[in-house]
């Protein structure tokens, strides 16, 4: 049954064939030209796919791939711009508070200096009025011992004028002794 069936469709087939060719020549159409020109279209057709189309495609393909490359890298570029105007940003305000810590740094310690310096001159000047009372009084000793001697001198002098004698020098001594314990209780 299937070699029937295939024999019906072999000759179907064939039967139709024959109906074209018939057909074909009715229209004046010769099967080898048609052939050889089937055989030349396919030659042509193969010639402009292998040397013009297919570099065409190619190039096209190409520069699309360069477009979408250039595409990322404009993306990329893009991307890092705004990361580096953010790292920017960052940076100029990190370097703000460090001009504001490093301003407020210099105040603290320019008032430190000023106080200290303050200090340093009160303590200077505390040291030369304390030099200067005890030199003050290192001075008013040294004239009372002066004055002292002075009028120890001048009363053994007086006395002995007073006396109209001539004192020993052991008067003397004694003169110089009680007047000097005098004047020492009177300067104090």
């Amino acid at each position: 049954m299937i070699k029937s069936i295939l024999f019906l469709a072999a000759t179907d087939g064939a039967e139709s064939a024959n109906q074209f060719i018939r057909l074909a020549e009715n229209f004046g159409v010769d099967g080898r030209f048609l052939l050889a020109q089937i055989i030349n279209f396919l030659i042509v057709a193969a010639l402009l796919y292998k040397f013009a189309f297919k570099p065409i495609i190619e190039t096209i393909d190409q520069r699309q791939k360069e477009i979408s490359d250039g595409l990322k890298f404009a993306e990329e570029a893009k991307t890092k711009l705004a990361k580096s105007e953010n790292q920017y940003a960052a940076a100029i305000q990190k370097a703000q508070q460090e001009s504001q810590s490093i301003i407020a740094t210099a105040r603290d310690n320019a008032k430190a200096y000023e106080e200290k310096q303050i200090q340093e001159a009160a303590a200077k000047a505390e040291a030369i009025i304390t030099k200067a009372k005890e030199a003050i009084e290192l001075e008013k000793t040294k004239m009372l011992n002066e004055v002292r001697e002075e009028v120890t001198r001048l009363v053994v002098e007086t006395s002995s004028k007073v006396l109209s004698k001539n004192l020993t020098d052991d008067d003397k001594s004694r003169f110089s002794k009680s007047a000097a314990e005098e004047l020492s209780s009177v300067g104090s």
